[in-house]
């Protein structure tokens, strides 16, 4: 059976907010087969979030509170009320988001299964309760995401691992969490499970975590995690075996193998976009060598009435990317005549571990790679008096800026609240500020901590 629609959407993260009021008048098929609302609704960006906030106030009770001459401490976190507090909020969410567009919205038919291009702009569903439809339309969103991306020697090993997708559901708190990878999935876990009671591992396959960010803050971070945690540097994964709730991970440290030993694995090394899972060559869109897939400026495909957003076409995988992009798809789809671009110029990002990580722009190898003549800064967070009062000797705002220009090239932030500090040089950024112009064209007020953004604008 084949069923024709106007607008078939394949994934509801990003891709469900497409739906304005312009598509009132089309009929609508949306494909999900997984939970509604995607990745960052139900086991990404908000649930972890949820988590890094319980793990924060017990970290800041721990370790700030006695240094300031406050008595709090922390003595232990009831991990299934923490769980239960975050998807009790969440599940519903994603149900009612299900509800409302099958069955309230009468123009849009949800399809729950896996989604495969058997043709020119066919998909087959395999229906999750049983079953295949055929689905064709006049216009094709693929938002279908990303997935866990699991290394050989871990697939191989079979032992029982969690990934994202998993580990914030799981029953009790682990003794001793083993994670592979030191990236933003791993520093924002790691750090959650530590915080709350677990002994924390983290193996990193470079020199430091966080290995795509500027080099000054990267080695601070991984500096912060080894002061909690057991941070293994150039440590390549040898082998993994284990069994009855024990894991062991065989690693190389200094040319010798170390065996860690703990009770739970989680596997935090990247994501791999979903083109190839939905056999999109089969209608001729193209994949990079990633395995992206490939738009235009406009995010149309090769094919035409064929576009793609969010973590299947852009390699960043960051929700506000995806939330821009699919604003571009929705009113390319109802003004063809009136196609708008994405600015994918600067894409600033943050990690939400502790401390905190922002950046955005170029990091200072990649300025200097792309033959700009630079100023840097790196100011200390204590230098000025919020910083002060917090005590704070180790956080930073570091700036990057053409010296020929005065424009800032690259902003790079490790500590407190720097996703909230780096937003105002985002927009100075974004709207083609110099330097000078940042730091003295507007009033900061005294003494939040953003005067950290400001002496180091002054200093450049």
């Amino acid at each position: 059976m084949t069923q024709h629609f106007d607008v078939l959407i394949i994934g509801t993260g990003s891709g469900n907010s497409i739906l304005t009021p312009d598509f009132d008048d089309k009929q609508v098929a949306i494909v999900e087969r997984g939970v509604f609302g995607g990745t960052c609704l139900n086991r990404g960006c908000i649930p972890s979030k949820m988590f890094v906030y319980a793990a924060e106030v017990a970290e800041l009770a721990e370790t700030v509170g006695p240094r300031l001459g406050v008595n709090t401490s922390f003595s232990g976190a009831d991990w299934p009320a923490i769980r239960d507090r975050v998807f009790d909020r969440i599940d519903p969410i994603a149900s009612g988001g299900e509800h409302y567009r099958d069955i309230e919205q009468d123009h849009v038919t949800v399809f729950k299964g896996n989604a495969r291009f058997t043709g020119h702009k066919v998909v087959a569903v395999e229906l999750n309760d049983g079953g295949t439809v055929d689905v064709t339309a006049d216009e094709v969103v693929l938002a279908a995401g990303a997935r866990v991306s699991i290394p050989e020697v871990v697939s191989a090993s079979g032992v029982t691992f969690h990934t994202s997708d998993s580990i914030m559901r799981i029953d009790e708190l682990p003794r001793h969490l083993i994670v592979l990878g030191g990236g933003y999935i791993g520093a924002e876990l790691g750090n959650v499970f530590g915080m709350l009671g677990s002994d924390v591992s983290i193996v990193v396959r470079s020199d430091r975590m966080l290995r795509q960010e500027d080099p000054d803050i990267s080695s601070r971070f991984t500096d912060a995690y080894a002061s909690k945690f057991n941070v293994y540097t150039n440590a390549p994964v040898l082998e993994i075996s284990g069994g009855d709730g024990e894991v062991e991970v065989t690693i190389t440290q200094n040319g010798e193998p170390v065996t860690i030993s703990g009770d739970m694995l989680l596997v935090a090394t990247g994501r791999t976009p979903n083109g190839t899972e939905l056999n999109v060559e089969a209608t001729g869109v193209g994949l990079d060598e990633y395995g992206y897939v490939v738009t235009d400026e406009f995010l149309q495909t090769g094919v035409d009435g064929v576009w793609a957003l969010g973590d299947i076409t852009n390699p960043a995988q960051l929700k506000h990317t995806a939330n821009a992009e699919a604003r571009v798809v929705a009113h390319n789809i109802v003004n063809p005549d009136e196609l708008r671009p994405i600015d994918r110029r600067l894409t600033p990002h943050a990690i939400f571990g502790h401390p905190q990580v922002a950046g955005a722009g170029l990091t200072e190898p990649e300025a200097i790679a792309a033959g700009y003549t630079i100023s840097t800064v790196v100011q200390p967070y204590g230098a000025a008096a919020y910083g002060w009062a917090m005590e704070d000797t180790e956080s930073v705002c570091k700036l990057i800026a053409d010296a020929d220009t005065r424009l800032l090239l690259g902003a790079h932030i490790i500590g407190p609240q720097a996703s909230t500090l780096i937003q105002q040089l985002i927009q100075g950024m974004t709207f083609g500020q110099t330097v000078d112009e940042m730091a003295s064209a507007q009033l900061y007020i005294h003494p939040a901590l953003s005067e950290v953004v400001e002496q180091a604008l002054l200093e450049l």
